[in-house]
């Protein structure tokens, strides 16, 4: 298996080492290559480059976005670059990003950095593994935060009155 691994220097957690502890951990034989550029802008190329010149089966692409709007614009533009990659070469390309806003607290962010790069590491070796997800589905399963379960309990085909 080979996977690749897109992170920035404008992150402020080195989340790419807790993923690749990860990914040794499940897939000790595992072949990852590593490419780090500036920001999130330049993930699309460094993960072209992984799946193109490189062949990894996969990508994790671990990014920080500040708080401004000028972030939050160019992490959407990114973003989409990455999911058209995902269609254009039919390989998982998936984007951890954690954003600054999502707590004052840098401890607090520095958890969330942290377990969403690592689950995420696992949910990348499942997609290339093959592994069918559809038993995790409705579960409420958050990555970088704790789970918060389903809204309801699995009711079949029961019909709910509101």
């Amino acid at each position: 298996m080979k996977i690749g691994i897109v992170d920035t220097t404008f992150a402020r957690v080195d989340m790419a080492r807790h993923a690749i502890e990860e990914i040794q951990k499940l897939v000790p034989r595992a072949q990852i290559l590593r490419i780090t550029v500036p920001g999130f802008k330049n993930t699309p190329w460094a993960a072209r480059k992984l799946i193109v010149e490189q062949e990894c089966d996969g990508v994790l692409v671990l990014g920080w976005i500040g708080k401004t709007l000028t972030d939050k614009l160019t992490y959407a533009v990114a973003s989409m670059g990455l999911v058209l990659l995902q269609i254009e070469y039919g390989k998982p390309i998936i984007d951890v990003t954690v954003h600054e806003d999502e707590s004052e607290d840098p401890k607090e962010l520095y958890n969330i950095a942290i377990d969403r790069a690592r689950k995420h590491a696992v949910n990348l070796v499942k997609l290339i593994r093959g592994e069918d997800l559809s038993k995790y589905a409705g579960k409420g399963l958050r990555q970088g935060r704790p789970d918060v379960g389903p809204i309801l309990e699995d009711l079949g085909d029961k019909f709910i009155e509101w």
